[in-house]
């Protein structure tokens, strides 16, 4: 289970030039999210052999100076909240200005572990301007310079120690199903609704996070456990539904889950909050269910679900083998199906497959379309296992595999879904040496 450390600060400090660092750089990177570059805002990483996630706080807000503070100041406070340790950010060029600290004056108060960190100090005479954020109050400061990195391998020991060790939990061996979405696209709603009559079949169990609810479900031979992420928190001041709550909150239930039923509202579509959920889902090699709610409040004619379906496909691409259940939560319109889907996706990702019937399977299909040849050399693979893994990963044994292309990739996994079943889950293409 790993921790969430977030990148708070003022706006143009450096934090995303920090956090791109550390996510894309690296060479132990695990993971950045991709397919919707503008909210490139959450990543995984590791250190020394401590993976975690980060969370860059800085580029969700737009407009004047008033506005950032006090949104500045919401997303401070969440981070507080929801992370496991706090870096905040200051620009050495800048001095200490007073959103600095108005944020300085959140995270005096703060039981978790603050790193302050001083950016863009590039030389001896930065180092000594440095002194001055000792005014801040929260005692020593890291040095850095993000742009070349310098100062940050001290900075990520020190965060690395601090985190708090995460026990494993016993884990009970149901499946977890999360419920995810923008605020307001009704996935409380969708929860009560499943479990709304017969309470009695509920237990709550405290989550294995201290801040997803999980619901124990038992019903229509179906038992699960359902991790809802509406309302895990207090509602502080969260009037706007910005892309950083949603994200923040997604976050930790999207890890610990198995199966992800993202719900969106049919009133305002696949937007770009609903994308940057659905690929941190993708991303983290979960099962995917897109609910869309509110179907009742859309004028249809006899091709809207089609065409709707269409647009959200375009934009998942490639990975548009994933169910789309249009559903009226208010309504109890195919609230059942929902789940019924759920539960087919989490047996497509648990699906292991024999060794001896995949070669059988897949041999003469290679054959037929093999790897195109790269500087007059022939790519000859000969051996196909499924890895044992969580999720579905295929190793394919060859003897050049550093000449086989993505197209390629994309022609194999297309090919295993066809012929294997794998709807609603990302599949991991290897190609190793034979």
């Amino acid at each position: 289970m790993s921790n969430i450390v977030a990148v708070v600060g003022r706006p143009n400090v450096g934090k995303s030039t920090f956090f791109n660092r550390l996510i894309k750089r690296r060479e132990a990177i695990v993971d950045a999210v991709s397919g919707v570059t503008r909210d490139r805002h959450y990543g995984k990483t590791d250190w020394n052999g401590r993976e975690f996630s980060l969370i860059d706080t800085g580029g969700y807000v737009v407009g004047s100076d008033d506005v950032f503070e006090a949104e500045i100041d919401k997303q401070v406070e969440l981070a507080i909240d929801e992370a496991d340790a706090i870096i905040f950010m200051v620009d050495v060029e800048d001095g200490v200005t007073g959103m600095d600290e108005d944020v300085a004056q959140l995270l005096r108060k703060v039981t978790k572990p603050v790193f302050l960190v001083v950016n863009k100090v590039d030389n001896n005479k930065r180092l000594e301007d440095a002194v001055e954020f000792y005014s801040l109050g929260l005692g020593d400061y890291f040095a850095i310079a993000s742009i070349n990195g310098s100062g940050t391998g001290d900075l990520l020991d020190a965060v690395v120690e601090a985190l708090p060790e995460k026990e494993d939990v016993e884990e009970d061996e149901l499946p977890r199903f999360a419920v995810v979405g923008r605020p307001n696209a009704g996935k409380s709603s969708f929860i009560n609704a499943l479990i709304g009559e017969d309470r009695y079949i509920v237990t709550d169990v405290a989550g294995t996070t201290r801040d997803s609810i999980d619901t124990k479900y038992n019903r229509f031979g179906f038992e699960f456990n359902l991790v809802d992420t509406a309302g895990i928190r207090r509602k502080t001041k969260v009037k706007d539904d910005l892309e950083f709550y949603s994200v923040m909150r997604s976050v930790r239930a999207i890890e610990h889950c198995d199966v992800c039923l993202v719900v969106l509202d049919a009133t305002r579509g696949f937007d770009g909050q609903v994308q940057n959920i659905f690929w941190l889902a993708e991303r983290n090699r979960k099962g995917i269910v897109i609910l869309v709610n509110k179907w009742d409040l859309v004028d249809k004619d006899t091709k809207t679900a089609k065409e709707f379906e269409q647009h959200i496909r375009r934009e998942i691409a490639p990975f548009t083998d994933v169910p789309i259940v249009f559903i009226s939560v208010l309504n109890k319109q195919r609230i059942f199906k929902a789940i019924e889907t759920a539960v087919e996706v989490y047996q497509n990702r648990t699906k292991r497959i024999k060794t001896s019937v995949l070669n059988e399977t897949l041999l003469p299909i290679i054959e037929q379309y093999p790897p195109p040849a790269n500087k007059g050399k022939f790519v000859k693979i000969k051996y196909i296992m499924q890895l044992p893994t969580p999720q579905p990963q295929f190793a394919f044994f060859c003897n050049l595999p550093q000449y086989v292309k993505d197209p390629y990739k994309r022609f194999l996994e297309n090919k295993l879904r066809d012929e294997f079943d794998f709807n609603g889950v990302p599949i991991s293409v290897y190609m190793r040496k034979k």
